[in-house]
């Protein structure tokens, strides 16, 4: 994958707050043509660095009942990609980039625990994960 540039990162930036934006009104604000804005939002999904769009619901609909943190150790030379697919699967909300023992937590949510088990399963045969560690959230106190 290469370096993006700031156009790039101003792109993904305003794509994460609204995914929906239309691409006149990115074109708009990156003061780029629309041609522009869809050249780039092609090569950066055939590059894999756009893996999807989404659709964030309020708390209330997207509490699954199967919450879990999930420690993960890669490889050095391939965390970048494994983090782009964990951003890309749809049961991972969020992916932190951390120190000590482990690279990367991966907060992950699930319907039922036999849907949380393939999940692990994925993650675990994701190219450059060397390990991991689950560990279900039983209650969370705010």
């Amino acid at each position: 994958m290469r370096e993006l540039d700031d156009t790039n990162r101003q792109l993904i930036s305003l794509l994460r707050k609204d995914a929906r934006m239309s691409v006149a009104e990115l074109a708009k604000r990156l003061s780029v043509s629309r041609a522009t804005v869809q050249n780039r939002m092609q090569k950066l999904a055939d590059e894999g660095v756009v893996l999807g769009y989404t659709v964030r619901l309020g708390t209330e609909l997207t509490e699954a009942p199967i919450r879990a943190f999930m420690s993960i150790q890669a490889n050095s030379s391939d965390e970048e990609s494994v983090i782009a697919r964990l951003r890309g699967h749809p049961n991972v909300r969020r992916v932190h980039h951390t120190t000590g023992r482990w690279d990367l937590i991966a907060e992950i949510h699930t319907d039922t625990l036999q849907a949380f088990n393939k999940v692990v399963g994925a993650i675990r045969l994701i190219k450059g994960v060397k390990q991991t560690e689950s560990n279900l959230l039983l209650e969370s106190y705010d």
